[in-house]
């Protein structure tokens, strides 16, 4: 049946358990002037042949609490629907086999602690209890997740299609989408095989074909086809219904029970492309040959662990391809190119145990315009110019790939795909010592190895082998003077008659300031959570100077473009390859910058948070006073072309001073003692600038309109949910993130960011206070504070105020 309506709200393109999820909960929303068209038939992609393993736990809470979405719903649709789903809720163990990986599932049950998951640490024969078959003889310890499960994945999706045909939305197979009609960057259409349908707003959920389809819309989605193998045994004696899902990473391998047999499936470190010159237009319900000489070293190491396996008799190698992504993460959201755009694809060989959470955020987006709550991980403009080509995303892609079931270090760096995008000073620095880390696409310093150091990051979950190294760089900051290449920095420029109105309407800082003011300042939704969080330079009347995190750049102008007001003149452009940017920061920093330059820059003539056209061993710079570690200094805007000659400049000025290179990772030492918030870590959609405290960056005592401010005059009437604090331990306890923070013995949040910092000589977290009766100053500075750390909990010293310089004397001095 193919008979098409000339025209639906929205049209859905795709018919796997992800478009079926959205058009399911489109439905729910009342929203049933919807389409999902199929070319074949639903599932016949690679819903059909997924494994349908169902796990929770991810690094964000956020995602993790899609995937307990995803859970709950998946329970209950059966009886809603009467549509058979094959749901258990068995549970899930994850083994180790090693004392780091035994670190990292500690950790790992913390942070389920942490979001409120049920996680329990078991003995080898403990876990052994729950999975009889398995040799334990290498396991140290295991998690259980009791909620986890599986499902049939063919069976979940056509119950999502019944209710989402019980709620009057339409599905059509045999339909195929061959192209989109654009008007002023808007979608007005979709081109079908069976003719055009007018609509308002398109979903693409096509899996592997979605980065070609998305291509005909002038959209970007970074993700390509991998081999996946997985087989499928016979029964085997001891291999109930009941038995949990089995992950084993240090053997790669995963595990479920499939009708008394075994599913066995893994992540071989040399993952197998496929389709690199090109997807078939129909690949429907079809698989791969079986490749066994790629399978045989997976196979090798699931034997150590079943030893059954053996004898077993294997009904099907299943070889299917999936759709992977760069970063291992899903893509949901609107298409920062097109509007009415959106895109739902690249789950990672998990779409099962996504696709109910991220069909219920995709429609809300889609209905409402943004997510239910903040889903950066798998947000669409996470990417960048970096993946817009396919040979390199494909690199990076097969990288993270094999990684899947590789230890999960801190602060580890990806390696494919690189140097990709350079700063001038690139080999400079690689000269010096640097060791480079990478965020998308650019190569940025991480730290710099003095002469008996390896530039090289050693992984582990103790204190690094870089910590010293770090340390030096973090006191010469705070006690001489340092220089760090920012050059990755996003730099837009905002311009015409109507720049300021704009501007004043999207910034929740008073940003209509004479020329030469900078102003640091967040820009909110209208719940009044921060959207961006950034710094704007005026230049003059008509013209704006933005400067935002290297990782926001495509977010952050997508937000701005999408927010300004309809009818003003006002235009965004990205300037960021235009500028290097080379940040002079330490007590000693005006005598290096002053060696430089004839022009003034004491406190008077270029005082904090202002700027000033500099000119710099011939170079014209834009100096703007402003910081993110917490002493005096300025960002050294520079052309490109002359970087590398103001860098000499410095250098050589800067001897008799002590100055040094350093590199990101003292910037976040250094950030943490002086209290600066991070987007994407401790701020972001879900909270307020009063939340954060940072409402002393809110011109909420002016009569002055700005998007989100209802928001916020709402929240002064009433206790806060939440407060950001921040907490310091005991310098041999390492913080990465994600401690359960405890008060009075009750648990009360998580930690967003941590680290070590030096001058302090403490450990050092932030996180959120959280009490649903109300959370102010003098309730979050009292109480008994501990955080959970890899299962056991240390005492920790809770601060509002930064524990560095609280009244600020460095930074203006």
């Amino acid at each position: 049946m193919t008979d098409l309506p000339a025209s639906a709200r929205v049209v859905i393109v795709g018919g796997g358990i992800v478009g079926c999820s959205v058009a399911y909960h489109l439905g729910k929303l009342g929203w049933n002037d919807v389409l999902l068209l199929e070319q074949g038939r639903l599932t016949s992609g690679s819903t059909w042949h997924a494994a349908g393993l169902v796990g929770q736990l991810r690094t964000s809470a956020n995602i993790t609490q899609l995937l307990g979405y995803s859970v709950e719903l998946y329970g209950k649709l059966e009886a809603e629907t009467g549509q058979a789903t094959g749901w258990k809720r068995n549970g899930g163990l994850r083994l180790a086999c090693t004392s780091d990986r035994w670190t990292e599932v500690r950790r790992q049950a913390t942070t389920a602690h942490s979001f409120g998951l049920e996680m329990h640490l078991l003995s080898a024969s403990e876990a052994q209890a729950l999975w009889p078959p398995m040799a334990v003889e290498d396991v140290v310890g295991a998690a259980f997740l009791p909620t986890d499960g599986q499902a049939n994945p063919a069976d979940i999706t056509q119950a999502l299609a019944k209710g989402a045909r019980l709620a009057s939305v339409t599905l059509r197979e045999g339909v195929a989408v061959t192209g989109f009609e654009l008007d002023l960057g808007r979608v007005r259409a979709v081109h079908t095989s069976a003719g055009r349908i007018a609509c308002e707003k398109v979903v693409l959920c096509a899996g592997q074909w979605t980065r070609a389809l998305a291509a005909l819309a002038g959209v970007n989605i970074p993700l390509v086809s991998v081999r996946h193998q997985y087989l499928v045994t016979e029964p085997i004696a001891g291999v109930t219904s009941g038995l949990p899902t089995l992950r084993d990473p240090d053997r790669l391998t995963y595990y479920k029970e499939e009708v008394g047999g075994l599913v066995m499936g893994g992540y071989e470190p040399n993952p197998k492309p496929w389709a690199e010159q090109g997807l078939p237009e129909r690949f429907e319900f079809q698989l791969l040959d079986e490749d066994w000489d790629h399978f045989e070293p997976i196979m090798e190491l699931a034997l150590g662990r079943v030893p059954a396996l053996r004898d077993a008799g294997v009904k099907q190698l299943i070889n299917g391809p999936e759709s992977f992504t760069p970063d291992g993460n899903w893509i949901i959201g609107e298409a920062p190119e097109t509007r009415g755009i959106f895109v739902g694809a690249g789950f990672n060989a998990f779409g099962i145990a996504s696709a109910g959470g991220a069909g219920m955020a995709l429609a809300e987006w889609v209905a409402k315009g943004e997510p239910p709550f903040d889903v950066w991980p798998v947000d669409i403009r996470r990417f960048g110019r970096n993946h817009m080509d396919t040979d390199w995303v494909r690199t990076r892609t097969l990288e993270a790939y094999a990684r899947h079931y590789a230890m999960a270090w801190p602060h580890e760096e990806y390696h494919a795909g690189r140097p990709l995008r350079r700063s001038p000073l690139w080999q400079r620095l690689r000269d010096q010592g640097a060791c480079l880390g990478e965020k998308l696409g650019w190569e940025r310093p991480n730290w710099f190895a003095g002469l008996d150091e390896e530039p090289v990051d050693v992984p582990g979950f103790g204190r690094p082998n870089w910590f010293d190294a770090v340390g030096r760089e973090h006191r010469a900051c705070r006690e001489c003077v340092a220089l760090f290449d920012q050059s990755s920095f996003a730099k837009f420029l905002l311009v015409g008659r109507d720049a300021e109105t704009a501007l004043s309407w999207l910034c929740a800082n008073d940003v209509a300031k004479p020329p030469g003011s900078l102003t640091y300042t967040q820009l909110l939704n209208e719940r009044g959570g921060i959207e961006c969080d950034l710094t704007v330079a005026r230049l003059t009347h008509d013209r704006f100077y933005l400067v935002t995190g290297t990782g926001f750049a495509t977010h952050d102008f997508d937000w701005i473009v999408r927010h300004i007001p309809n009818g003003l003149d006002a235009h965004l452009i990205d300037g960021t390859s235009a500028h290097a940017v080379l940040s002079l920061f330490g007590p000693r920093a005006r005598e290096v910058l002053g060696g430089v330059t004839s022009d003034a820059i004491d406190n008077s003539a270029l005082p904090f948070a202002t700027w000033r056209r500099l000119r710099v061993a011939g170079a014209p710079v834009m100096a703007l006073r402003v910081t993110y570690v917490g002493e005096l200094g300025w960002e050294l805007h520079v052309p490109v072309e002359l970087a590398l000659t103001v860098y000499e400049a410095l250098m050589e000025a800067g001897q008799s001073h002590g100055l040094v290179n350093a590199g990101y990772r003292a910037i976040e030492s250094l950030r943490l003692e002086k209290g600066y918030r991070a987007w994407g870590a401790d701020i972001g959609p879900d909270h307020s600038p009063l939340m954060a405290g940072l409402g002393w960056a809110v011109k909420l005592r002016r009569n002055i309109p700005f998007l989100g401010r209802e928001a916020l005059v709402e929240q002064q009437q009433r206790p806060l949910s939440r407060l950001l604090a921040g907490f310091t331990a005991d310098p041999e306890v390492v913080l990465l993130g994600r401690e359960t923070i405890y008060r009075d013995g009750e648990r009360v949040g998580w930690l967003s960011s941590g680290g070590y910092g030096y001058t302090l000589g403490r450990s050092i977290g932030y996180g959120y206070v959280r009490d649903p009766a109300g959370v102010d100053r003098s309730h979050g500075l009292a109480g008994r504070y501990e955080l959970e750390v890899a299962g056991e909990r240390v005492p920790a010293e809770v601060f509002l105020d930064p524990p560095y310089d609280p009244k600020n004397v460095r930074v203006r001095g």
